[in-house]
């Protein structure tokens, strides 16, 4: 079955996509790379450095990172266990906790920033201030279509 021709515009959004995924792996790469030495992996640092912003509950957090409530529920459980982070009563549900950060945890999420601090300064100062936040209005404008349910056929 032969595909239909594209527009010049869906070959440079597949390009774009392409190019996109293939980051998230080498950011996924290196995040576990920073977070290693302090036992960690990227996931949990996520979740992490997202219940170091304010209680909320696991769904919360799959919202905030863009992902799964179930993914993010196993990560929070074998954070909890390790004792970085707890699970508080939410007054505004009964069966869905909060997640809050330990003292232990913000050690440990501490660590990862000093790195992730290094790490940013080299590659940001050779990319560039100027192309670094183009490129990061243009995911953004990309995530705002996809927001808008321009996800798949119409």
């Amino acid at each position: 079955m032969k595909n239909p021709p594209r527009s010049e515009a869906a070959d440079a959004f597949a390009s774009f996509s392409i190019a996109v995924l293939r980051l998230a792996g080498h950011l996924t790469a290196a995040g576990d790379a920073l977070a290693k030495p302090s036992g960690q992996t990227s996931a949990r640092w996520q979740v992490l450095a997202a219940a170091s912003h304010g209680t909320m509950t696991v769904a919360d957090v799959g919202r905030a990172l863009g992902q799964a409530r179930q993914g993010i529920q196993r990560i929070a459980d074998v954070l909890e266990a390790e004792g970085l982070t707890r699970y508080e009563d939410n007054p505004a549900h009964q069966r869905a906790k909060l997640l809050a950060i330990t003292p232990k945890g913000a050690t440990a999420l501490a660590e990862i920033k000093s790195r992730q601090t290094e790490w940013a300064d080299a590659l940001g100062a050779e990319i560039g201030t100027r192309d670094l936040r183009e490129a990061t209005d243009l995911v953004g404008r990309v995530l705002e279509g996809l927001g808008r349910g321009k996800t798949g056929p119409t």
